[in-house]
């Protein structure tokens, strides 16, 4: 298959447009997957992705498709409705390599790697939404590697789309004329062909060449036991074999090509990868940390310069993860390093916490990235076996969400809190900072009320308010990113919209902030994994907040548990669980009273000892819920 015969292409979107439901046509369209065999949402491999309704891993898939230049093709080309038409998009066998990519805020690092391994994208936007935060945001990331751009309004069939509305905003955004705009219902399959056609007509062919040095770029990765790392590549020169000799620039690795192949979306073994494909290359390397995402696979031996690789995510939320049997720690750690080959975003390092033993703080994009680690960990890598117990789930702690802070110390050392573990206990703090963020939101605009009083409810500082059209409203406001992160911003603005509004967001900078270490004691013992660095001003707000919410979750006890929020020694907020009691005098009836004294009085003083020496251990299903409520 000669390089004009390729085409590579991603779909954009934002959460729930109907991305997958489009991948599916696709897939049914050109026979890639078998009837029998079709599912919703196929390009959605995990089990949680199915269930949450999201995409969350990018996922390549080739399919072979026969484009046959029909009348209405020739007339949209001849009329003016698509830019331009290649001059090598005649009739014929074309490979269409799709990359599914996710729309939520939380990933859009894999929307960005994996636009670096494509030509052009289709635009995606839900014709009874409109255009969305997240569709702006990833659109810019596109423009900016000149990727040509397909726009299509989709869910036509719905009875409350606005389709001349929608395309009158990708219009006033693409500066393009609305008759270049695809109208299409994914779901029924209504004009799904015309926009694969429109993707070999207006997407150029990848350029390199096949005679050249080889250069992959590794834009995804997993592991698998037999084959060692599995490298995701775009080929962009010279080509490879299955059993080639192999280098890792960056990483300075040598491998060998156990298997080469390419994506059905299954991994499918072919003899060799050339210029312009995408596929996978089994590196036969063991070390998980020794396969980086952003690097360039060469021939071994070869002096080739190494590809543009993808700048680095900044980590928005840490926590740290403890397992709940210290014996599970290098699991945890084998599954973390595992997890890293195909989400680069995620971040950790060892730590050490009294009362929770050995574990890792982990650095993520966002509070649902953070949820759906933790989830994958529990589900994809049991615990090790111990005597008495069958190998199962990896039971996790999990600690209070928190954002990364600064503080100078009055020896003058300046340090990055990225926990609460991190608060320099034995050092007086001379000043502190946090850092700020740029919200942008977009909102309908019969919910503009209720979302300008969402951002009244919190500290922020208004920029500027846009109105797009008659319907719509862009505000941007500067934010602590604690409020949007420690606070779920996110969620509460989709409460309030009734899931209309959409937000993106990034750092623009630190700010003065007069930070204190918030502790938590149950029962009079500190519970590191629930302590935060909070605002001075909005301490006890905090720490009443997590102990109401703590007396809400936490079973319980045979005696009376007291809930406090302390910060330097001081109980700024208390809540009390109340003891069960079992009603001992009811086997008792008639007699002399003092019966029923004596076991009453031998009942309280059982619950004296048992306050005094009574420990309590807080399940790890209580920490999630800590983080998810």
């Amino acid at each position: 298959m000669i390089q004009n015969r390729i085409r590579n292409f991603v779909i954009l979107s934002h959460v729930d447009h109907g991305k997958s439901t489009l991948a599916d046509r696709f897939l049914e369209l050109t026979n890639t997957i078998p009837k029998e065999k079709m599912r919703e949402q196929f390009l959605d491999m995990m089990d949680l992705e199915r269930e949450r309704g999201i995409t969350i891993k990018m996922q390549p898939c080739r399919m072979d498709y026969i484009f046959n230049l029909k009348p209405s093709t020739r007339a949209e080309l001849g009329a003016g409705l698509v830019p331009y038409r290649n001059e090598v998009s005649g009739a014929g066998s074309y490979i269409l390599n799709l990359i599914d990519t996710p729309g939520h805020v939380d990933f859009s690092y894999e929307v960005s790697r994996s636009l670096a391994a494509a030509e052009g994208a289709i635009l995606l936007v839900d014709a009874s939404k409109g255009i969305q935060a997240q569709t702006i945001s990833n659109l810019e990331l596109a423009q900016k590697q000149n990727l040509v751009i397909i726009p299509a309004v989709n869910k036509i069939d719905l009875p409350q789309a606005k389709i001349e509305e929608t395309k009158r905003e990708i219009s006033d955004l693409l500066k393009i004329d609305s008759l270049k705009i695809f109208e299409i219902s994914a779901k029924q399959g209504n004009n799904v062909e015309q926009v694969l056609e429109a993707v070999i007509s207006l997407i150029p062919p990848p350029t390199g060449t096949e005679t050249g040095s080889l250069r992959a770029l590794i834009f995804d990765s997993k592991y698998d036991a037999y084959k060692g790392v599995i490298a995701f590549v775009r080929v962009f020169d010279g080509k490879i074999k299955q059993g080639a000799r192999i280098f890792l620039i960056q990483s300075k690795t040598q491998g060998e090509a156990k298997e080469i192949g390419f994506f059905k979306p299954e991994l499918t073994p072919v003899e060799e990868l050339k210029a312009g494909e995408i596929g996978y290359i089994a590196t036969g390397v063991k070390e998980p940390g020794k396969v980086r995402v952003g690097d360039t696979i060469t021939i071994f031996g070869s002096k080739v310069e190494p590809l543009p690789g993808y700048q680095e995510p900044k980590s928005m939320v840490f926590l740290s993860i403890y397992p709940e049997e210290p014996d599970d720690f290098e699991l945890l750690k084998e599954a973390l390093e595992k997890l890293r080959l195909n989400d680069a975003a995620l971040i950790f390092k060892p730590e050490l916490k009294e009362g929770l033993g050995r574990g890792f703080q982990c650095g993520f994009l966002g509070l649902l990235h953070a949820e759906i680690i933790a989830e994958r960990l529990k589900r994809e890598f049991g615990s090790a076996p111990r005597q008495g117990f069958d190998s199962g789930g990896l039971d996790l702690v999990l600690s209070t969400p928190s954002v990364i802070y600064k503080v100078l110390t009055a020896d003058g050392q300046e340090l990055l809190l990225y926990t609460s573990s991190d608060w320099p206990e034995n050092s007086q703090i001379k000043s502190s900072q946090e850092l700020w963020a740029k919200v942008e939101v977009l909102t309908p605009l019969n919910y503009l009320g209720a979302v300008l009083k969402l951002f009244k409810n919190i500290e922020s500082e208004h920029i500027k308010t846009d109105y797009l059209g008659a319907e719509k409203v862009e505000l941007v406001y500067k934010v602590p990113l604690r409020e949007i992160i420690a606070e779920n911003f996110y969620d509460k603005l989709k409460s309030v919209s009734q899931g209309f509004a959409s937000m993106n967001y990034g750092t623009i900078g630190w700010n003065k902030s007069d930070l204190v270490k918030l502790d938590i004691l149950i029962a009079g013992r500190k519970e590191e994994a629930l302590a935060s660095i909070v605002p001075e001003k909005k301490a006890y707000q905090e720490g009443k907040k997590i102990v109401e919410k703590l007396k809400k979750v936490l079973p319980s006890q045979l005696f009376a548990v007291p809930l406090q929020a302390v910060v330097g020694g001081k109980i700024i907020a208390r809540e009390t669980i109340s003891a069960k009691r079992k009603d001992v005098i009811a086997p008792l009836y008639g007699g002399d009273y003092t019966r029923k004294r004596k076991l009453l009085e031998k009942q309280k003083k059982g619950k004296k000892k048992l306050k005094e020496r009574g420990r309590i251990k807080i399940p790890p299903a209580i920490y999630l819920k800590m983080l998810r409520d």
